[in-house]
Order: C-alpha cells, then structure tokens, then sequence
C-alpha cells in the first residue's frame, strides 16, 4: 500500500473510480468493498474505546488520528464488513496525507462510483459522520501547527 502515499488524494479518488468501473452489478461491488475491509491492518483493541468512536453510525465504528499537520495517519475500523471497506476507501483518499489536502479534499469518489445511491440511509449518515470525524481531526492539527 505504499502507493497511498506518494499519490495525491485526488488520484487516489480516480484510482478507486477506475477499480469500480471494472466491476459490473452491485453484487461485485459490494463484495469489493468485503475484500478491501478484510484488507485492513489489525486494529488494536484498547483503541475501541468510547473516545475513538465515531458516533451518527448504525455500526461501531473507531478512528484514531496520528501524525501532526504536516502528515496524518488514521486507523479505523468497524465491525460490520461493508462499513470496514468503506474505511478502506477512506482512508486510501485521506490518511497520510497533511490536513491542509485533507480539508481541501472532498469525497467525489462516494458519487462517481455511484455509493451515493446504493448505502441505506444509516450508512450514508454514518459515512459522513465519519468523514466529517476526520475532517475534524485535520483542522484541529492545523490549529496546533
């Protein structure tokens, strides 16, 4: 997963499009976003604590920030399979990255691959609660910075 690193946030959003447009129905998709989620690094257990939850989610889901304004790093997870390859997207587009570019990053990729239309409600408001827990943690580094 080096690549994240040395593409912008930008880039990443197109790699995750043309990874999508090779897939056919809904089917294929949803199983992709399986994959990515059993994808991710092991997230640590003392990190499941009430103060790394992301709240306005169906499913637990826990963000924990690194780093500083310069570079910050997240770990996430959930415990529901779809939610966990979602975080996989996320991340891929935003961790590593320094808070300016996330603050200035918005999340294109959710529409242009068409999860706009296929989350149930809950898991549209618990996409953006995690999103906007993110953009949270960046603005509070670049305060500090």
């Amino acid at each position: 997963m080096n690549a994240i690193a040395t593409t912008s946030a930008e880039q990443a959003q197109q790699e995750i499009a043309e990874e999508f447009a090779f897939l056919g129905d809904w089917t294929e998709r949803y199983q992709y976003l399986i994959d990515l989620g059993r994808q991710l690094p092991p997230f640590p257990e003392e990190h499941k604590t009430e103060g790394w939850r992301v709240h306005g989610c169906q499913s637990m889901v826990w963000l924990v920030p690194s780093g500083d304004a310069a570079r910050m790093h997240f770990e996430a997870a959930s415990d529901s399979a779809i939610v966990s390859g979602l975080i996989a997207l996320v991340l891929r587009v935003y961790s590593d990255r320094p808070a300016t570019e996330i603050l200035a990053t918005e999340p294109g990729f959710i529409a242009t691959i068409g999860l706009a239309k296929h989350l149930s409600p809950t898991r549209s408001n618990g996409l953006a609660a995690m999103l906007a827990k993110l953009k949270g943690y960046a603005a509070a580094a670049t305060d500090k910075s």
